[in-house]
């Protein structure tokens, strides 16, 4: 078997070309390939992650569910595995998702862990070991069988927000669901324009709102009103 390594992207040329890079270097024999699929970037983007070796091609429609589901109709690996640009998974990524799938695991996640020293970051690590909504991140990758991938219909692409965590507890339903001891490496660039009470607030309500069952659009607005952030 083998992994198909796709990343969604907007603007991301202070790290694509990096993360490509590394994904490659640590990926092994079980890597297959990696596709950066892009929502129209206005940056160095698409250039940089082809110089750094990645399948990357524009997605027809802009937004992260679309564009996942856009790189994973092009994937030939057994295995899929999404990756968001400023996150790093540990550099055993590749042996660590096949020795979950021999185990019988059909999808997973690792835990979090920050680049930075905040203290209060770490309590955020500390609740993505819990099995729980509020616990889950997409920054945390998310690795799942192509099998699996196509029978449950890929992501929502009517969803603009909270596509990751829908995808996972519908699609985790009565199957082995993965969580890593190890930790992914999150950028914390969030962090540098929003302080870290604003954005648990600004988190903890679209949860809330998430299982109230809110429109997307009002979801959207609720956190582009509550944070500075791209």
């Amino acid at each position: 078997m083998s992994i198909s390594v796709i990343i969604p992207t907007l603007n991301e040329a202070p790290a694509i070309s990096s993360l490509v890079k590394y994904l490659s270097e640590t990926g092994t024999e079980l890597l297959k390939e990696i596709i950066v699929c892009d929502g129209g970037s206005q940056d160095e983007t698409l250039a940089l992650s082809i110089s750094a070796g990645a399948r990357t091609v524009n997605s027809p429609d802009r937004g992260r569910a679309s564009q996942m589901n856009y790189g994973a109709s092009l994937a030939t690996g057994e295995i899929f595995y999404f990756v968001h640009a400023d996150t790093l998974p540990p550099r055993s990524y590749a042996t660590d998702i096949m020795s979950a799938i021999d185990e019988g695991y059909d999808l997973g996640r690792y835990r979090s862990a920050y680049q930075s020293k905040s203290w209060l970051l770490k309590i955020n690590s500390l609740l993505s070991r819990f099995d729980t909504l509020e616990g889950m991140g997409g920054d945390q990758t998310l690795f799942i069988t192509k099998k699996l991938f196509q029978e449950s219909g890929g992501f929502n692409n009517s969803l603009k927000i909270m596509e990751e965590f829908e995808f996972c507890s519908r699609t985790r339903k009565n199957r082995q669901y993965k969580i890593f001891r190890k930790a992914a490496l999150i950028s914390a660039r969030k962090y540098e324009t929003n302080s870290w009470l604003t954005i648990q607030m600004a988190n903890y309500k679209i949860i809330r709102m998430y299982k109230s069952g809110a429109s997307q659009e009002s979801m959207v607005t609720a956190y582009q009103a509550m944070l500075d952030y791209r």
